[in-house]
């Protein structure tokens, strides 16, 4: 009984981890929405608020 119980949750376990492996897709172009200096996401075209000074 323990066998078959333990057996179950290694197969989830393995199942939650191919899927957590998996790209989705829009990450690259997320990824390219944050600030190289702040790491805040930018909204809109314009410059994030960290390079606006004064």
């Amino acid at each position: 009984m323990y066998f078959k119980l333990i057996t179950l949750f290694l197969v989830a376990m393995m199942v939650l981890a191919f899927f957590g492996k998996l790209r989705f897709p829009g990450q690259k172009r997320i990824a390219q929405m944050k600030c190289p200096k702040c790491g805040r996401y930018r909204i809109g075209k314009g410059p994030c608020p960290c390079e606006k000074k004064g």
